[in-house]
């Protein structure tokens, strides 16, 4: 089914006011997840809505907090999230990562004891939408195999990176396995297999099958041995430049809570020629002949805009059981 924009909203609104959010909070957060929705990322939009709103009763999120500055050389500043939500603080730091890359050019803001940023390509977004190149990482819990080993201890850890554009930003937005599991429980809900092998069952066999997957959380990572190492990288980066917590904290923990992240903006050249360079790369990658039938090859964003479109036109598409699970919270 589908419901207009504007009442998604105004749904997520009423329930975070209810758990106490201030109302430009709530304002906030009730944007971000209704725009995950709106994009087609329904995964952490409406789908991961119940979830967070469990993490606030449970405490694991201070909706209250703020983040607070921890030390700043220059370009780059450090940020403590005090465990506040994790849309509030990392769109927070994007923006002080940009107004920092228009002053300098180049900005690095590294921000730890945040919580989950629900779609990451959001900052990206933010970051093209105000000219400039954006960079975001994050880690999370342990549920991707390394290269050679036969348990999770790796974070399936997001790359986001953005550069804008007049006729449509390129925003790239991906997990370092080969389905995101918040992608591996859509499938599995719908009882449809993976595309793709996507991760191991509980006997370490590669497979397919998404209810194997999800119960053993071992996910695949994208491009084997190189998304592996992908993976490790990025949580070192995260890590060491906030100062914050690693996967193995996370995972010990046995909560996805206190994760370290990075925003990263950068401030292109000339309008007009990068312009023009990113509009030729475009071409020629799309020059490819198309492998299927009416499925041409896209860039990265593509499709998020023909989403939004028709979520604008026609209502954002949801899952009916779990809107009605919201709207009764």
């Amino acid at each position: 089914m589908r419901i207009p924009f504007e009442q998604l909203v105004a749904e997520f609104k009423r329930i975070l006011l209810q758990l106490g959010f201030a109302e430009e909070k709530a304002d906030l957060c009730a944007l971000a997840f209704a725009e995950n929705s709106r994009d087609g990322v329904y995964t952490h939009g409406l789908n991961r809505f119940p979830k967070f709103v469990k993490s606030i009763k449970a405490g694991e999120i201070n909706r209250d907090a703020m983040p607070t500055l921890v030390n700043g050389l220059g370009a780059l500043e450090r940020w403590d999230g005090n465990w506040g939500p994790g849309v509030i603080n990392a769109r927070f730091c994007m923006d002080r990562a940009i107004t920092l890359a228009q002053q300098n050019g180049i900005a690095c803001v590294a921000l730890k004891n945040t919580n989950h940023w629900m779609r990451g390509g959001s900052y990206g977004w933010q970051a093209a939408e105000a000219g400039l190149i954006g960079i975001c990482i994050t880690n999370a819990t342990a549920t991707t195999v390394p290269w050679g080993g036969t348990t999770s201890t790796l974070g399936n850890n997001p790359l986001v990176i953005a550069v804008p554009r007049q006729e449509g930003h390129v925003v790239l937005d991906m997990a370092v396995s080969q389905y995101s599991y918040g992608k591996v429980l859509q499938y599995k809900s719908y009882n449809q297999p993976l595309p793709f092998q996507g991760g191991y069952d509980s006997e370490g066999v590669l497979t397919t099958d998404s209810e194997a997957v999800a119960a053993s959380m071992r996910l695949l990572p994208i491009g084997f041995w190189k998304g592996s190492g992908l993976s490790m990288m990025l949580d070192l980066l995260v890590a060491v430049l906030s100062e914050g917590r690693a996967v193995k904290d996370m995972t010990e923990e046995k909560t996805e809570a206190g994760v370290s992240q990075l925003f990263i903006a950068i401030k292109p050249g000339d309008n007009e020629q990068t312009e023009s360079i990113v509009n030729q790369i475009i071409a020629f990658t799309k020059s490819s002949p198309s492998a299927r039938a009416n499925e041409p090859v896209l860039y990265p964003g593509e499709n998020t805009l023909k989403t939004r479109a028709k979520s604008l036109d026609e209502g954002v598409l949801v899952d009916e059981k779990i809107w009605e699970e919201v709207r009764a919270l």
